[in-house]
């Protein structure tokens, strides 16, 4: 058992270092685009399924509460927390149309739209980028395997190359902290203090 739980570790340390190397130039783009948007007033929309919602939710909240340094609050959603508007979409429409009609509720030109899904292919998260598209929002994609459908539609793909959901998860959660504590430094942060 021992060694069966190095080797979990070992693959998530290689996983991690397999992407920064294969995305570490569209990370500062990401870094960049939501930096952008906050300094213009504008607000983060995350989600996803499973998983994946809990990582939109988690990381909502470091940028709502704070992440690393004291500062304040940032606008971010998480469009996988209203149990009343998704029951009531997937009950009255189809629940490929829970985060695109939030989307379409609240999103505005400038926002971020912020989609994740381990397989690059959930219809919902397809369909909510699609429609921020439209809007003139800024789409992020947090993908892994070869990044579906949403690797190919969004502005800023950041895709995991494994197709171990375990591990496109450790991934993606550790991308979404570097990419909450590189916008603090660049807000909030002189140059010259860390």
């Amino acid at each position: 058992m021992e060694d069966y739980i190095i080797k979990i570790f070992q693959e998530s340390n290689q996983s991690k270092e397999i992407f920064v190397n294969e995305n570490l130039k569209r990370i500062v783009a990401v870094v960049e685009a939501v930096t952008t948007a906050l300094k213009a007033g504008n607000k983060i929309l995350l989600f996803g399924n499973g998983g994946s919602a809990a990582d939109a939710q988690h990381l909502a909240a470091e940028f709502v509460n704070r992440f690393v340094i004291e500062r304040p609050p940032l606008p971010a959603i998480a469009l996988t927390t209203d149990t009343s508007v998704i029951t009531s979409i997937g009950n009255d429409y189809d629940f490929t149309d829970i985060f695109s009609k939030q989307i379409r509720a609240i999103g505005q030109r400038g926002d971020i739209a912020w989609g994740m899904s381990t397989s690059g292919a959930s219809a919902n998260v397809i369909k909510a980028l699609e429609v921020a598209k439209k809007i003139g929002m800024i789409t992020i994609g947090l993908t892994g395997r070869d990044g579906g459908d949403v690797a190919r539609i969004v502005d800023h793909s950041l895709n995991v190359s494994s197709t171990s959901t375990p591990r496109i998860q450790e991934v993606h959660i550790t991308v979404g902290h570097v990419i909450c504590e590189m916008v603090d430094f660049k807000l909030f942060q002189r140059p010259d203090s860390k």
